[in-house]
């Protein structure tokens, strides 16, 4: 595998909360730089050998208003 997808949004509680597609790895944080960290450190732990080279965030935003 070289490249891992994450989908990013934003939390309920403030940060953000990132999920990979198609691997068990999910992680949050209080900025996008922790959020960053973050995910670095759980390929780090999740893929022992041969971790992917390319992180892609993809971020989902959802907006409430009234019509």
């Amino acid at each position: 595998m070289t490249e891992i997808i994450f989908i990013v949004e934003e939390s309920p509680e403030g940060g953000y909360e990132a999920r990979a597609l198609g691997e068990s790895i999910f992680t949050d944080g209080e900025s996008l730089d922790e959020l960053k960290n973050n995910i670095r450190e759980a390929i780090k732990c999740h893929f022992e050998k041969d971790p992917p080279k390319i992180v892609r965030l993809h971020f989902i935003k959802e907006e409430i208003f009234a019509a």
